[in-house]
């Protein structure tokens, strides 16, 4: 019996795909659930399974091209299987040459095509190369740390003629693309404006000196600083529904719930994922969620629908060092909350000059639907909840 592989559904903000690299070859047998290809999406790299076993028979679409929802990828013969294996049971006649040609076949196969093209046009050899990508695959960032990497002692150098000018041209990925899409969109349809603020971290800093070692050891997992700004602005979007609304045509969509979304690194680039009915989550909650998303992030495994949707955005730029920036909204969200690097600073109390370990906030808002006051204001609330985290508890 033949049947058709095809593209898996995708979410109502993903139109579309560009299938990856075929993992079998017509006339291999697959084994039910075995993953066929990936297809990157703007969003996720998904995993395309065999429905059923059987022998690859047909591939519709060759890697590199973009396919839709449901459309046909391959076909496969399910009756075929036991012919297939068959002859597998048999062993093959040694040759000399395949020693030596399977492990580089091996390693050809775990380079993602972006990261083969990118090989191909500046020299590296994708076979010596470590891969960060999930399975070990050699991705695009892997080349380009390998091409600027100075040469070892012991190998040649070559001189660069005097006044040359090298540059390299790298098409983007899908993902970067689409980043780069949302963002430009957002800065064209938005009335962006950000407002700033600074908070005095040593109250967070305290409590959280004080219980890590007892929270670690209770809730298996460590205690972070991203958890009380998650409860932080949940307590402010409380008081202030209106920057966790959204706009839909000529409407203002309130939402009944918190579905905050963190902004997380990838070898892939900035991805999003959704802390769901964040108001419900306690502080463990958050932090295994959150380190759950960089994991799945950093191996390639985030899904759409981990991505999709979101009412309200925090970013981290203090991770990298960042002290001031101007985050730009996540559409169709209205507001995001811009965390930066924490340095100790002298500062005013009672009177005093004092030391103490501040952080500069900014909150870029829809200024269509989100008034100065309310941005202020809703600033002001954090800030004030992570200075003084009883309130949190009060809910004050």
């Amino acid at each position: 019996m033949i049947i058709d592989v095809k593209v898996p559904m995708l979410s109502e903000s993903v139109s579309e795909g560009t299938l990856l690299e075929w993992k079998k070859k017509v006339g291999e047998a697959v084994a039910r659930d075995e993953i066929l290809i990936d297809i990157e999406t703007d969003k996720v790299v998904l995993e395309v399974p065999s429905p059923q076993a059987g022998v690859l028979v047909e591939i519709v679409a060759q890697d590199g091209e973009t396919v839709v929802a449901d459309q046909v990828l391959a076909r496969i013969d399910t009756a075929a299987t036991a012919a297939a294996e068959a002859p597998a049971a048999a062993p093959a006649a040694p040759t000399e040459a395949a020693p030596a040609a399977a492990p580089a076949a091996a390693q050809n196969n775990a380079a993602m095509p972006a990261a083969a093209k990118l090989a191909a046009e500046t020299g590296v050899d994708v076979n010596t190369l470590q891969g960060s990508g999930r399975d070990g695959r050699v991705l695009k960032e892997d080349v380009q740390n390998a091409a600027t990497k100075p040469a070892a002692a012991a190998a040649p150098t070559v001189a660069l003629p005097a006044g040359a000018r090298p540059e390299e041209r790298v098409p983007m990925s899908r993902l970067r693309a689409r980043v780069a899409e949302r963002l430009l969109a957002s800065q064209q349809e938005n009335a962006i404006l950000t407002t700033f603020n600074e908070v005095n971290m040593k109250p967070i800093m305290d409590l959280r000196a004080k219980y890590k070692e007892k929270f670690e050891k209770e809730h298996g997992v460590k205690l972070g600083f991203m958890s009380f700004f998650v409860k932080a602005a949940v307590a402010a979007l409380k008081k202030y529904p209106v920057v966790n609304a959204s706009v839909d045509g000529k409407d203002i969509v309130y939402h009944g719930y918190f579905d905050i979304g963190i902004a997380i690194g990838s070898p892939r680039g900035l991805v999003v994922p959704i802390l769901r009915d964040a108001d419900q989550m306690s502080i463990a909650d958050i932090e295994q969620a959150i380190v759950d998303y960089a994991k799945k992030a950093k191996d390639g495994k985030i899904a759409i629908e981990d991505l999709t949707g979101g009412t309200f955005s925090i970013t981290n730029g203090g991770t990298f060092g960042s002290m001031m920036s101007t985050p730009i909204i996540n559409p169709p969200q209205s507001a995001i909350l811009g965390m930066h690097a924490t340095k100790e600073r002298a500062v005013v109390e009672n009177g005093q000059v004092v030391v103490r370990p501040m952080m500069y906030l900014a909150l870029s808002y829809d200024h269509r639907i989100i008034d100065g006051r309310e941005a202020v204001l809703t600033l002001v609330a954090i800030k004030d909840a992570l200075e003084d985290p009883a309130r949190l508890l009060l809910d004050l």
